[in-house]
């Protein structure tokens, strides 16, 4: 298994962005996403995209790190990072900085890892939450009493929850569920999802 961090160009992560580099084996800047690492005091593996955002001080900065220019413009950076990950082969990916600013390039980023969900498991990050892309189940850590969502974004069968106020039992959800799905509650430190086909989106407050 292998493990990237990918820092991208919205909201800037805080310190606490330390602690994933340590946890990576591998930290992809988007492009500007470098000004956010080195602002967070992580240095870049490398950074990638069409390198029209990163500021000179920051190029500068990072003279010997490895800048990896891809020129299309009818994808983000985001893709652009996402394609390079996969092609690399990495197994998992923690993304940095992809919310925050326009509502309509947080839900863009957002949607735009469907593609790679089978290929590679992703999870955003933010200072007080965190958002899985889920094909399939997980066990998580969760604080007691944090705020945990579900939100499918296709039909997912057979949904169980445990470890939650709200448990559920091999239930079908759909779209138009997210009434039921929104706004559970972790009731142990170890909570799990499991469902059996979909794509569902795991938001746990921190």
């Amino acid at each position: 298994m292998s493990k990237a961090l990918l820092i991208c160009n919205g909201q800037k992560p805080g310190k606490w962005l330390k602690k994933y580099a340590a946890q990576a084996d591998f930290v992809l800047a988007a492009d500007g996403g470098a000004d956010s690492a080195l602002a967070a005091g992580v240095l870049p593996s490398a950074v990638i995209g069409d390198l029209d955002s990163i500021s000179p001080r920051t190029r500068r900065a990072l003279q010997d790190v490895p800048f990896i220019h891809v020129e299309r413009q009818d994808n983000t950076d985001l893709e652009k990072a996402l394609d390079w990950l996969t092609a690399q082969g990495f197994t998992d990916c923690v993304i940095a900085g992809a919310t925050g600013g326009r509502l309509d390039f947080t839900l863009g980023n957002v949607l735009s890892v469907r593609p790679y969900a089978r290929k590679i498991r992703v999870q955003f990050i933010g200072d007080k939450w965190q958002l899985w892309v889920l094909t399939q189940g997980l066990k998580f850590a969760a604080r007691k009493g944090a705020r945990v969502s579900l939100l499918p974004l296709t039909s997912c069968k057979n949904v169980t929850l445990k470890g939650l106020k709200y448990r559920v039992s091999n239930e079908d959800w759909d779209t138009s569920h997210t009434g039921r799905t929104l706004s559970n509650e972790a009731a142990a430190k170890t909570c799990e999802i499991a469902f059996t086909s979909g794509l569902m989106l795991l938001y746990v407050e921190k």
